[in-house]
């Protein structure tokens, strides 16, 4: 006998997930998703001095990486169903602080310094849902729900149509290794139901761990070969307590391995939630933000191409990441008038006026 809808964990009043046309919504959220996270983890990993604060530089690094693994992922995903990725839009770059898109209204993003704020941010970003919380396909607490919500959707729709019904996108958009093929990510191609709750359970795991449960994701450490890797959430907690967890250590017992140490004074002190119309046109200042604004945009378009079924143009994107990550530098070494550097505002620049 057929489970009544408030019994079936795959409903669609669990998910918001009943037809082939509701996945492709809730996986293009997952690529918007996945890039709300990117300029902040940018502005904070761009503020830090590298030599005065190289752990905190290599953890926010590393979690970087592995958020455009994440979003490569959900396009992936998106494409195996036959949809359609969308990076280049004006939605993409709302101004910040924003909420996290379509979250509930306690996650909120916002372009800050390296420091304590940031961090509390991005745990809060990051933190793992306990175990038994609930499928959440929109207002979502936190990502591992709304990757829940996706997960029983796909399984659901199969069931009901079969896989060769849902998974009906053209294999040549896929994209896999490439330039992230040396990083602990794997960025693998989707093409069926396994290959698709694989791709949502590494994107989930190297969030907040396995299980909802663990320090570790299922990845080995890039930088401490032999060790598994640790989930966002607890490198972000490393940060935050100032050690490195180890072999033994859980949630519980917190971190008791190495001490990672922070320069407050290796930190550029920022301007948070920096504008365009902070400046006038035609300033140093604004004259920077706005050429970064044209190359972050160019970035935007090179993976939009890629996901269109241009792969090559994946590498071509990380080529832009390095431009990326010196206009913001040279930006940021301008100070303003009251001695606070400024930063990048991210805002969406229209394709005619990237040049």
């Amino acid at each position: 006998m057929p489970q009544n809808q408030s019994d079936d964990p795959y409903a669609a009043s669990a998910t918001g997930i009943s037809t082939l046309e509701d996945l492709r919504k809730h996986l293009q959220w997952a690529v918007e998703v996945e890039h709300s996270t990117i300029p902040p983890y940018l502005t904070a990993l761009y503020s830090l001095d590298p030599e005065r604060n190289a752990d905190a530089a290599q953890l926010i690094g590393s979690v970087f990486v592995e958020e455009m693994i994440h979003l490569a992922l959900a396009a992936n995903l998106l494409n195996a169903v036959g949809g359609e990725p969308r990076l280049d839009a004006p939605h993409m770059l709302a101004p910040y602080p924003r909420a996290m898109p379509h979250a509930d209204a306690s996650i909120q993003l916002s372009l800050l310094p390296f420091g304590q704020e940031a961090l509390d941010m991005f745990l809060r970003l990051e933190q793992p849902a306990r175990p038994g919380d609930a499928a959440e396909g929109d207002n979502y607490e936190t990502i591992g729900q709304f990757y829940d919500a996706i997960a029983r959707g796909l399984r659901r729709l199969c069931a009901e149509a079969g896989e060769e019904q849902v998974f009906t996108g053209d294999p040549a958009r896929q994209v896999a290794g490439g330039p992230f093929a040396h990083t602990a990510g794997r960025l693998s191609p989707v093409t069926d139901l396994d290959s698709a709750l694989a791709a949502l359970k590494e994107i989930v795991e190297q969030g907040e761990g396995a299980a909802r449960a663990d320090v570790w994701d299922s990845d080995v450490d890039l930088f401490h070969p032999g060790t598994k890797a640790v989930s966002h959430y607890y490198r972000f907690q490393e940060l935050a307590l100032g050690r490195r967890y180890q072999p033994g250590d859980t949630p519980e017992s917190g971190p008791t391995g190495n001490a990672v140490t922070v320069d407050p004074a290796g930190v550029r002190p920022l301007r948070p939630n920096p504008r365009l119309e902070d400046h006038p046109a035609g300033s140093a200042i604004r004259t920077a933000q706005e050429a970064f604004n044209k190359t972050y945009c160019t970035m935007l378009e090179q993976l939009e191409q890629a996901f269109h079924g241009n792969p090559a143009m994946l590498g071509i994107s990380v080529g832009t990441m390095y431009a990326i990550k010196g206009q913001a530098q040279s930006l940021m070494a301008i100070q303003d008038d009251d001695a606070r550097a400024v930063g990048p505002t991210f805002d969406y620049v229209a394709p005619e006026h990237r040049s």
